[in-house]
């Protein structure tokens, strides 16, 4: 079970007391009783652990679990029946669809917020400010050159690049790869990979010429520790903010995160209570822990598809292929 850093649990305190209003608003349901099993996205993790922690008080006698296997080892817990939600950085596959499918699991795509997929380097390095897309695919491409930031621009010193990176079966992981290497490329390998985001920020933090990549509350939440450099998706180079974010300006690395819930658990009283509650302050509790909350019209259209039960993934069309653009516009 992943634990979550003080500055995270600190995060969460502050959510209950700035929530504390909204939720005593509602009586405690003290009668509902069973357990809600959450697994997936490490990067969705603080903002379901901050729901699950505020549900608490709604629902003492619930007992709601919350692991981090990463986007990809969730999906394949979910389509076995072992959680009821799958945190989700990314939509679903379609090779996860169809395993869903065979195994006769329906669920409920639900997004929850915007995160903005960060870069981010040691504190002391002092001559990066920016990178490009392509120079991006110079540094994590399999077979690259790149052992130096030297390698990188000639004006950079010779600092050995120490990458680190989300594993494998992490959804950051699948989004960073799909921007860098796109559909036939492949990442190097020699990187330094964790499910544990906060693992991640140790490394790069503790190293020189480390860089690495996660989710943008965990740079928000460690900008004291990590410098994170602006993105040239082709436009100039563009920070992180929950502005740019929001607007998507910081292209190529805005991205919805999702909850996806299972057909067969969702009308249990405890999880309809919980999903409930989810989309109730979820936006706030995302906004409190670092991430953005998304647009009106979208937290409207997922509580209108959760009310009417509606399954089935809106990110692959009838083929299987991804379905590209912005969630206001693919998401109905």
């Amino acid at each position: 079970m992943f634990t979550r850093s003080l500055s995270i649990a600190a995060a969460v305190s502050v959510v209950g007391v700035s929530l504390l209003g909204a939720v005593a608003d509602a009586a405690p349901n003290k009668k509902l009783k069973g357990a809600v099993r959450i697994d997936g996205s490490s990067t969705v993790y603080p903002i379901t652990e901050a729901v699950a922690e505020e549900f608490a008080g709604h629902a003492p006698k619930v007992r709601v679990t919350v692991g981090i296997s990463g986007t990809g080892g969730g999906f394949k817990r979910f389509v076995k029946g072992e959680t009821d939600i799958s945190d989700a950085s990314r939509p679903i596959k379609a090779k996860e669809y169809k395993a869903a499918k065979k195994a006769g699991v329906e669920f409920i795509e639900i997004p929850v917020a915007y995160d903005g997929l960060s870069i981010v380097v040691n504190k002391d390095n002092y001559w990066a400010e920016n990178l490009t897309v392509d120079e991006l695919k110079m540094i994590f491409l399999d077979g690259s050159k790149v052992r130096t930031w030297n390698d990188i621009r000639s004006e950079w010193p010779e600092v050995p690049v120490k990458i680190f990176s989300p594993g494998v079966d992490s959804g950051t992981f699948d989004y960073f790869k799909e921007v860098v290497a796109g559909k036939k490329g492949s990442i190097r390998s020699d990187m330094s990979v964790s499910e544990d985001d906060n693992v991640l920020v140790r490394g790069v933090s503790g190293n020189p010429g480390g860089i690495g990549f996660f989710g943008c509350a965990y740079y928000f939440e460690n900008a004291d520790k990590l410098k994170v450099l602006a993105i040239d998706g082709g436009k100039g180079p563009v920070i992180p903010t929950p502005t740019t974010i929001e607007n998507g300006s910081y292209a190529p690395f805005s991205r919805p995160l999702f909850i996806y819930v299972s057909r067969n658990s969702a009308d249990r009283p405890e999880v309809d209570e919980f999903v409930d509650f989810y989309l109730d302050h979820g936006a706030d509790l995302a906004a409190e822990v670092g991430y953005v909350a998304l647009p009106r019209m979208i937290q409207d259209r997922a509580r209108r598809n959760w009310n009417s039960r509606r399954t089935g993934t809106q990110f692959l069309d009838s083929y299987g292929e991804k379905i590209h653009g912005p969630v206001t516009k693919v998401y109905k």
